[in-house]
């Protein structure tokens, strides 16, 4: 881990010293259904269909002898619900049908489930099971390239591979979640809190925009 990284990790794990899964969810079950329908939209949004949506069908069992339109209306205010339905009444019943209901934790089991990607079988191996694993969500990979912890041409794929080589795997959990935080809450998508910023002076996100600024 260069000093750089380090220095940087350092810093955002003291801004949000306290950042964590927002999700809400009882079992591990009902946090990889979240995670999947959380795709393209915010854990708020989320939030606000999965109380409902776990009250009928709280686990992989419930879920399995479900019918899409039954799913649909209950999470239907979230974004490409139609997809998403599909995608966690097949991942229940695959679940139900592979391993009696039970979430898995292996990696290569995780995401030959459907639904499940890289980003979310290492946000269920770290906040549902504690196995080190670092997510790269969109706030994620936002960051590391502003900060330029890694390449710009790096792709999401990339930028998991060099953040687990270059940060010791014991602080994967913590640095995703504090990542996550300042990508969230400080280094937004749109109107970045530039000026507030400890790294303002270094960042090369923030030197490029000065640089371009009339």
């Amino acid at each position: 881990m260069t000093m750089e990284t380090r220095k940087v990790l350092d810093i955002i794990e003291r801004m949000f010293p306290d950042a964590r899964c927002e999700l809400e969810y009882s079992t591990t079950f009902q946090l990889a259904v979240s995670v999947i329908l959380s795709a393209q939209t915010t854990d708020i949004s989320v939030n606000k269909v999965t109380p409902a949506l776990f009250h009928c069908f709280p686990d992989a069992s419930a879920m399995a002898s479900a019918s899409i339109e039954e799913i649909e209306a209950l999470i239907r205010q979230i974004g490409l619900y139609h997809t998403k339905a599909k995608h966690i009444l097949q991942f229940a019943q695959e679940l139900q049908q592979k391993y009696g209901g039970e979430v898995p934790s292996k990696t290569d089991e995780l995401i030959a489930l459907s639904g499940i990607g890289s980003k979310t079988a290492n946000v269920i191996q770290a906040v549902g099971f504690g196995i080190p694993a670092l997510a790269v969500d969109t706030h994620v990979d936002r960051v590391s390239h502003r900060l330029g912890l890694v390449p710009k041409n790096a792709n999401i794929a990339e930028t998991e591979k060099i953040l687990k080589r270059t940060i010791p795997k014991e602080r994967w959990i913590k640095a995703h979640h504090a990542i996550l935080f300042f990508g969230r809450y400080h280094c937004k998508s749109q109107k970045p809190q530039c000026r507030v910023c400890p790294f303002e002076k270094d960042c090369p996100y923030n030197l490029e925009k000065s640089r371009n600024q009339p």
